[in-house]
């Protein structure tokens, strides 16, 4: 039997009531509504259980959570607030909270939150990934807390690649793969240069050393991407039970020596950062071919998991 999407906002501590049985039933109705689609009744719902029980748990992570899902991010933030300074606070409130933190690009506050989890729960995978996400963004070039003019930052990515001092292979080859500006750049890969015909390790160290200089990397704005990604497939795990997987690391699979390479070229640690790639990331990777793709897919369906798949 499939868990109820919304079983994980019932699972706060239950000792904390104020008209216990109103609540409850509001909790409830609201659970419905949210599982049948109908956002605006779950909201009703859910705030006529914080009416009931201001100081719930349950109450308050409820009506949290379906704000943050239609949107009302600022009202969310406010109410998983609240929730967080319960005693004992509920995890899934304040995991919530770091993440509605770390959207708004409050990066310390996000990290203190995910801090007091990991205290007190080391092994807890989804705080273990979401730290990782909020200390790889504070370490990010540009961070939007520190500079908000989106029109500086443009102008910067903007900036075409033949303003700079490159050899002639390497502006040639970067034409012929549509890179034409600096922004381009960061949404290459190592792998995905090396993959190109006549480039090679010259001039990737080149391009390299030319982004280290204005403390860029290849590859960063993906990172970004790649940050939401590995949610959403933390996310569908967690529903098919196989979420105990994902920070196992890939040397578990026991790949061959050509698979175990091509991860080494995407930086893959984990199974779980595995699974958030597509088949054709894998294969952009220099000599990955159809059988190691085909080994790596045999043993994630064995963790019940499987490579990422792009809707069009």
């Amino acid at each position: 039997m499939s868990q109820d999407p919304m079983d994980i906002l019932i699972g706060a501590d239950e000792t904390q009531r104020g008209d216990s049985q109103a609540a409850l039933k509001h909790v409830r109705a609201g659970r419905e509504a949210f599982n049948q689609g109908d956002d605006a009744t779950a909201v009703a719902e859910c705030r006529r259980a914080v009416a009931a029980a201001p100081n719930n748990a349950d109450s308050l992570f409820n009506l949290a959570f379906v704000l943050d899902h239609v949107g009302e991010d600022d009202e969310a933030l406010a109410l998983y607030e609240r929730c967080a300074q319960l005693q004992p606070a509920p995890i899934n409130a304040i995991i919530n909270l770091a993440v509605l933190y770390e959207d708004q690009g409050a990066f310390a506050q996000a990290e203190k939150c995910l801090r007091q989890v990991l205290d007190t729960s080391p092994n807890h995978l989804r705080a273990r990934l979401y730290m990782k996400d909020v200390l790889a963004s504070r370490e990010m070039f540009y961070d939007e807390e520190h500079d908000r003019d989106l029109a500086k930052r443009n102008a910067m990515l903007d900036t075409p690649v033949t303003d700079f001092e490159l050899s002639v292979r390497a502006r040639n080859c970067l034409k012929k793969m549509n890179i034409r500006s600096l922004g381009d750049l960061l949404r290459v890969s190592e792998a995905e240069l090396l993959a190109y015909k006549n480039f090679g390790e010259t001039s990737l160290d080149e391009i390299k050393e030319m982004l280290t200089a204005k403390g860029l990397r290849l590859g960063q704005r993906v990172e970004e991407q790649q940050r939401q990604i590995r949610r959403d497939v933390y996310d569908a795990a967690r529903k098919s039970n196989s979420e105990a997987s994902l920070n196992k690391p890939v040397s578990d699979l026991n790949l061959t020596v050509r698979a175990r390479k091509a991860l080494q070229m995407l930086n893959i640690r984990t199974i779980g950062e595995l699974a958030s790639r597509t088949e054709a990331e894998l294969m952009g990777v220099k000599n990955f071919g159809q059988t190691s793709l085909v080994e790596i897919r045999e043993k994630l369906i064995e963790h019940g998991l499987g490579l990422r798949t792009l809707d069009f």
